[in-house]
């Protein structure tokens, strides 16, 4: 039986799971209260002005009621404003405020040094190279 470190997706899992700690812990060392979930979906609606509340839940890979509970959070943190969908009103309308662009943009430059850290040693050919097949991967499982 093969050795849970020989397994490529536990070592991909892995190093995702370890660099989201690491960043977590950087954001909180240089004072943000934001969460790397909440920077993911600010992240998102800025570059996805129209998004839909279900397009967000797949592009960040969470659940609707996480996706909610996050929205809810970075309202309250005035991040985010949500209006109602003229055209439906069961859906909303989400807007990344003054503030939410703010926070993207003082928190860039701690995603840079964190990105730097994690590819620390790794050249670029060696990057293209985990980029295919990670994006083979995943066409393989659609």
């Amino acid at each position: 039986m093969e050795k849970l470190n020989n397994i490529i997706f536990y070592n991909i899992d892995h190093s995702i799971r370890l660099y989201r700690m690491y960043a977590q812990k950087k954001l909180r060392e240089h004072g943000f209260k934001i969460t790397i979930d909440q920077w993911l979906v600010i992240k998102c609606i800025l570059e996805n002005p129209n998004i839909t509340q279900h397009e967000l839940s797949d592009l960040v890979f969470k659940d609707n009621a996480s996706v909610t509970r996050i929205i809810d959070l970075l309202i309250k943190a005035k991040y985010l404003q949500k209006e109602i969908n003229p055209e439906d009103r069961r859906k909303f309308i989400l807007h990344v405020t003054k503030e939410g662009e703010e926070i993207i943009k003082n928190v860039q430059e701690i995603v840079l040094q964190n990105r730097d850290k994690a590819l620390k040693g790794i050249n670029a050919t060696d990057l293209e190279i985990a980029d295919k097949v990670l994006q083979k991967i995943i066409q393989n499982c659609k």
